[in-house]
């Protein structure tokens, strides 16, 4: 019979730790789905029985039907980065955490730490929609007491380490840490709703502006008519500024086209230039085609042209006769008759040069 018993136990055991991760995925896409939840005034009520853990035991894990149940605190006004990167760290603290986050009223942060920019039903709801948180905790208290851990069944308490001066204490987690329920979570440095608040009233000129642009009422901005009239003015003369500016910047677009345009035609007329240049070069240079077409037309001409005797002077054509005048000639007192080829004394020449010949021929013959 032990030996049953025990079985069943150890599969009861198993069968929890299947069903801790689909627990735990239903929880997950449910928070997706749905916005986290309102703790009810009257406390939490377990099914199972709450018992105490250590730290140890919680980072170790626990039961899908036993999840740790961390709270963290705050005022969460304009919820920013840094509210949801805490609460990042205070959900993943423990491998199965369930986290309540817990809100105070306008009328305590007025009392104790100042205006809020946020009603709190506008930051309860804000939380709400954080994919983090799984309940929320509408007025939560200042000052954690035994009584509220108790009804809310809180296990630890999670809020940054640097100790919180408030409500005449030096520390209101001083307590909390001392019972062993603390586990701290880092702060987002360079941002808070205080850095937000500085911007603001930094800009503050900027932002009546810019609302007044939007069509807000100065009434709604608490805005005199003088500073009124002086915030549109300045809304008039920063649209001339800009209708300059934009004006400036389409004509430096316009002679940038420009230039680049003119550009382009200079490069085109250069290339084309150059083209003209070299065809004009290749068609009447020293060895273009135009004198390859004179040579070879003065070939045919010559080809064509009528013969001509070698021994005709290249003054003289055949085509034509010399008209030669009366008064050209001589007068026959001063010119001496030509001597004919037939005279005495050329037919001596020509004798004596045969009579050389013969004789020289006879030598070489001999």
């Amino acid at each position: 019979m032990a030996g049953k018993r025990r079985g069943r136990g150890n599969n009861t055991q198993q069968q929890q730790q299947q069903q801790t991760p689909r627990n735990q995925r239903r929880r997950q896409s449910r928070a997706l789905r749905e916005p986290a939840a309102f703790a009810k005034s009257t406390g939490c009520e377990l099914e199972v029985p709450h018992e105490k853990l250590t730290i140890a035991q919680a980072k170790r894990g626990t039961p899908a039907h036993r999840p740790v149940r961390v709270y963290a605190d705050g005022i969460f006004d304009l919820f920013h980065s840094g509210h949801a990167r805490a609460l990042m760290q205070a959900k993943n603290v423990f491998p199965n955490t369930h986290l309540i986050v817990g809100v105070c009223s306008d009328e305590l942060t007025h009392k104790f730490k100042g205006y809020t920019v946020m009603t709190e039903d506008e930051r309860y709801d804000a939380l709400r929609h954080c994919r983090y948180v799984d309940e929320v905790v509408r007025d939560a208290p200042w000052t954690l007491t035994t009584e509220f851990l108790k009804l809310h069944k809180i296990d630890f308490v999670a809020h940054d380490d640097i100790p919180y001066t408030s409500a005449g204490s030096e520390d209101v987690y001083k307590h909390i840490k001392e019972a062993g329920m603390f586990v701290a979570t880092q702060r987002t440095e360079g941002i808070s709703t205080s850095d937000l608040i500085t911007r603001i009233v930094r800009d503050y000129d900027i932002y009546v502006r810019r609302n007044l642009q939007r069509g807000y009422t100065a009434r709604e901005l608490n805005v005199g008519f003088i500073n009124e009239k002086k915030y549109r003015l300045q809304n008039q003369v920063d649209k001339m500024k800009e209708t300059v500016r934009t004006v400036e910047e389409k004509s430096k677009h316009l002679v940038h086209r420009v230039e680049e345009k003119s550009q382009d035609l200079i490069h085109k007329w250069e290339e084309k230039s150059r083209e003209f240049i070299s065809n004009f070069l290749e068609l009447f240079g020293p060895d273009g085609a135009w004198h390859v077409i004179q040579e070879r037309s003065g070939r045919m001409l010559q080809a064509l042209s009528p013969y001509t005797s070698p021994r005709a002077s290249p003054s003289s054509s055949p085509t034509r006769t010399r008209s030669v005048s009366p008064d050209s000639f001589p007068s026959s007192a001063s010119a001496s008759p030509p001597s004919s080829p037939s005279s005495p004394s050329s037919r001596k020449k020509g004798k004596r040069s045969s009579f050389r010949a013969a004789s020289t021929y006879s030598r070489h013959v001999q």
